[in-house]
């Protein structure tokens, strides 16, 4: 418990970027901020990081600028553990301090330790979610020229109902699948399983990228819903995001994972004459990447041509130079998965041994 503590403990002087770290490699969502004394300040959840950053960009603000200075917590007594049960319930919490009088922290409750499963404290969602599973899947070579992309085993499921299940814990119901490469084993695999959701299937002609096989969408779609490539995991809250989505009034809303990365060499700048300018050493860069998780507006679609080969790239370069919202919504580096790459693929599936 001491160890855990110490982990997701952490001083008011962290940076954003600092906190994204630790945030990612505890798995734990949340930070407790504490003084120089130990005593309880706040708390920090990535929900908090990314309100900020959406709001500065700025990942080099201090935690100060963010933290929630009235956290939940329990004052040590008799019946902690029942105390910890109250309060996760009714305020749909996974985790919760037990403090002193001088709110030093002492344990810490977690949910799937006192119920013995996950939280499932995601807002539940009703808006229909499209998989683009037409492609060849030429990154997971030589396994798709046998198995279609979406299904790829990952344990004892294809990764595209692996994908499906992550919505279904949301609420979801409702899903469109565009097939074309090897479609049919996608759809008899379907066909095949009991399911306690919908699926209709889209077929393209020829392949249409990762964006074309919108316009085939049936009508019965009337106005907002995700898209969802079928070799990525994103862990995100869906609900916010379709609101987070309307409320800033995008036609389209990208995922995006904000990424940490330190070169492992000396970084050489330099000029004419190979003449040496500058040597940074083993530096980090930060940026946002596009995970292949969207929301869209029903309207978008209009602005795409008819039945062509057309790349979501493509489609959100249209919408900006046509000056249509297009937002980000930023989730941490922990929270996307790319199981089209060989080495991601191998890393999740060794989680799951």
């Amino acid at each position: 418990m001491k160890d855990i503590i110490s982990k997701i403990k952490v001083k008011e002087d962290l940076s954003i970027k600092e906190a994204l770290k630790l945030i990612d490699e505890t798995g734990r969502r949340i930070l407790f901020i504490c003084n120089g004394d130990g005593s309880l300040l706040g708390s920090l959840t990535d929900g908090d990081i990314r309100r900020r950053v959406l709001k500065t960009g700025d990942l080099k603000e201090k935690i100060t600028t963010c933290f929630n200075r009235t956290p939940i917590f329990i004052l040590d007594g008799n019946n902690n553990t029942e105390e910890a049960k109250r309060i996760m319930l009714e305020k749909s919490i996974d985790i919760i301090p037990v403090v002193d009088k001088k709110k030093n922290i002492l344990e810490v409750f977690f949910y799937s330790d006192i119920f013995g499963k996950e939280n499932s404290y995601y807002t539940k969602t009703d808006v229909p979610v499209v998989i683009m599973a037409g492609g060849k899947g030429d990154r997971l070579d030589p396994f798709t020229k046998i198995l279609p992309k979406p299904l790829i085993p990952i344990g004892e499921k294809p990764i595209i109902e692996i994908i499906i299940e992550k919505f279904r814990r949301q609420g979801v119901e409702r899903f469109y699948v565009t097939l074309n490469y090897k479609g049919e084993m996608v759809k008899n695999y379907f066909d095949s399983i009991e399911k306690d959701y919908t699926i209709e299937y889209t077929w393209e002609e020829e392949f249409l990228g990762t964006a074309g096989s919108l316009k085939l969408l049936p009508q019965t779609i009337k106005d907002t819903f995700i898209v969802s490539n079928c070799d990525i995991i994103v862990d995100a809250d869906y609900a916010d995001l379709v609101k987070f989505h309307k409320k800033n009034n995008n036609l389209l809303t990208v995922v995006g994972s904000i990424q940490h990365h330190k070169m492992p060499y000396g970084i050489i700048h330099y000029k004419e004459e190979g003449k040496i300018s500058q040597i940074h050493e083993k530096p980090e860069f930060d940026f946002t990447v596009n995970t292949g998780a969207y929301v869209l507006s029903k309207d978008a679609i209009s602005h795409m041509p008819e039945e062509k080969h057309f790349d979501m790239t493509d489609f959100i370069n249209v919408l900006l130079e046509k000056k249509e919202n297009v937002g980000v919504y930023p989730v941490s580096q922990r929270s996307y998965v790319d199981i089209g790459q060989w080495e991601e693929y191998k890393k999740y599936t060794d989680k799951l041994i």
